[in-house]
């Protein structure tokens, strides 16, 4: 059993909690993700780590309820306990690697946060800020009781930018608005974007970035559902490359992923009937661990 030492609403319907896991907090990395389950019978949710201490031993995770297991994640108290706490997962961040770090220090790079992208984001924003190197970054919500995390981010960015959709707070308008302004009218540049937010919001951003000549990664967290490959939810086109998020990703370059095709494809999903048509038209290539697991059974 995992302890859960502190739960509640960081804004709106949106929930921070942080747990006692000290061998996940040993080995993960900004970029990577764990498995929770509430109790025997319940859902496995992939959630992208938020924070890690590695003396204390706890990570910290953030979700939206949108189903029945992430709702019952939300009545959990300071003092309950996850059945379930499985990880690290996934590939690390490429720009937290310290192999990488001479060539990262000599980047600009602009960090997008939409929504509970935010909370994947600040790991490596921290990380990067440990080891000399300062990013901006763009915080987007709805409305100003949606935006989350802007403190910490305060404190590990070279520049923070908040905008709202309806303008109730910082700037007003999309990020992608926000991307233009920095680099068309106030003079910025970037060697480097990351951009982790809902489908819609990486699209959109992705095409803005492209237009401004910033290569971009993307994590395509959103669209897993199993988080070992196993049941084909995750796959992804990304350039002429069939990939899996969990196994593969979960970042990757966003110029290259057909946005249009993953999303339609999230949505067929959904339906058993979409899972089994899906199957069909994928043949070997409809999952990304063993292609027989009958996962979307």
């Amino acid at each position: 059993m995992y302890k859960i030492l502190e739960a509640g609403k960081l804004a709106g319907n949106i929930y921070q909690m942080v747990v006692e896991a000290p061998r996940v907090a040993k080995h993960c990395l900004p970029g990577q993700f764990i498995i929770v389950k509430a109790d025997e019978e319940g859902e496995r949710i992939p959630l992208t780590i938020c924070d890690y201490d590695r003396e204390a031993g706890t990570i910290t995770i953030v979700f939206m309820p949108i189903g029945a297991s992430t709702e019952k994640f939300s009545k959990l108290q300071a003092g309950d306990s996850f059945r379930d706490f499985v990880g690290p997962l996934g590939r690390p961040s490429e720009l937290c690697e310290e192999a990488n770090l001479e060539e990262t220090k000599k980047k600009k790079i602009l960090f997008v946060a939409g929504g509970v992208g935010t909370a994947p984001i600040y790991p490596q924003m921290k990380w990067l800020h440990e080891h000399g190197v300062d990013a901006d970054v763009i915080v987007g919500a709805k409305t100003k009781d949606l935006v989350i995390l802007e403190d910490k981010f305060k404190s590990v960015a070279g520049n923070v930018y908040v905008t709202t959709d309806d303008g109730s707070y910082g700037r007003s308008g999309m990020v992608t608005k926000v991307i233009e302004d920095l680099v068309t009218k106030e003079g910025k540049t970037y060697d480097h974007c990351v951009a982790i937010g809902p489908m819609i919001m990486m699209k959109f951003c992705c095409l803005t970035t492209k237009k401004l000549g910033i290569p971009t990664i993307v994590s395509m967290n959103p669209i897993m559902v199993d988080g070992t490959g196993m049941c084909g939810a995750c796959r992804v086109i990304v350039g002429d490359e069939v990939k899996f998020a969990c196994v593969d990703g979960p970042e990757f370059d966003g110029h290259k992923i057909d946005f249009d095709m993953a999303m339609k494809r999230q949505t067929m999903y959904k339906t058993e009937e979409g899972r089994a048509l899906l199957k069909l038209r994928e043949g070997d290539t409809h999952h990304g661990g063993c292609g027989n697991c009958g996962g979307d059974k």
